[in-house]
């Protein structure tokens, strides 16, 4: 079994038919996947698309890119049981999409959510972690993942000193910088969690096509031979640290 903890496929621009999508998931082994708002428009799209759909889960958060536009996800939270997380929120630097100082308004504006519904935090954190680690450590408590984590060993290490799960994508199929992968193969199993960010980020060898949540199990399979363990080690471990952070 696998959980994909990171999709986007429940937003109104992605492209593949959602009922072969969901078929194709589930004869890959992936039982539940977390639709993950990037907007107040997408996180209600997510709670709507997962309300209906066994083992979809919804994310409720606005990306550090859209933070400009308002960031007001209070109105969800409690509102439904499939909820299971805030996010993905953060800082990213590398698009400045947004200003600086109001991701990082928005950032703890919900973080305080979070904290308030004692959700876990899916993060999205970007050529920013001198900003992000002041305000993480101002709210006391937090868990969460480090969506999509390709920043160096020494951030790594940070995270995993804060109790943080690291989310693992396509993106560590077709890196080509060793010493990114071999922050990859220092992921302890413990800590790890596998996501696809469908629609994007499609691992090899399907590199140009859309990404789906079936792909997750590409992903394991690139991690469990760089390793040299089986397919399922990976997807005990990770599924174990998915249902434990979502509570899913």
């Amino acid at each position: 079994m696998f959980v994909d903890t990171h999709c986007h496929i429940h937003e109104n621009d992605f492209s593949l038919d959602v009922d072969q999508v969901l078929e194709n998931a589930q004869v890959a082994g992936v039982t539940k996947m977390i639709c993950v708002g990037t907007s107040v428009e997408s996180s209600q799209q997510a709670i709507s698309f997962a309300t209906d759909k066994e083992g979809i889960y919804a994310s409720i958060g606005v990306h550090p890119h859209d933070t400009k536009g308002g960031y007001d996800i209070n109105a969800f939270a409690g509102t439904s049981n499939k909820i299971v997380a805030v996010g993905e929120i953060g800082l990213d630097y590398f698009y400045t999409n947004s200003p600086r100082e109001v991701q990082i308004e928005a950032l703890k504006a919900q973080l305080a959510v979070a904290s308030a519904h004692d959700l876990p935090v899916i993060f999205h954190v970007r050529e920013a972690f001198d900003d992000f680690w002041p305000v993480f450590d101002s709210f006391p408590g937090l868990r969460g993942v480090l969506h999509s984590f390709t920043d160096t060993k020494e951030q790594l290490d940070k995270a995993l000193e804060r109790g943080l799960f690291i989310g693992v994508n396509g993106i560590s199929t077709f890196s080509k910088d060793d010493v990114q992968k071999a922050m990859f193969d220092a992921i302890p199993l413990d800590r790890m969690i596998i996501e696809t960010d469908a629609p994007f980020l499609t691992p090899n060898p399907f590199r140009g096509k859309v990404n789906e949540p079936a792909f997750v199990k590409i992903i394991a399979e690139y991690h469990a031979e760089r390793r040299d363990i089986s397919v399922e080690d990976i997807a005990t471990a990770t599924t174990t640290n998915a249902t434990a952070l979502f509570a899913i």
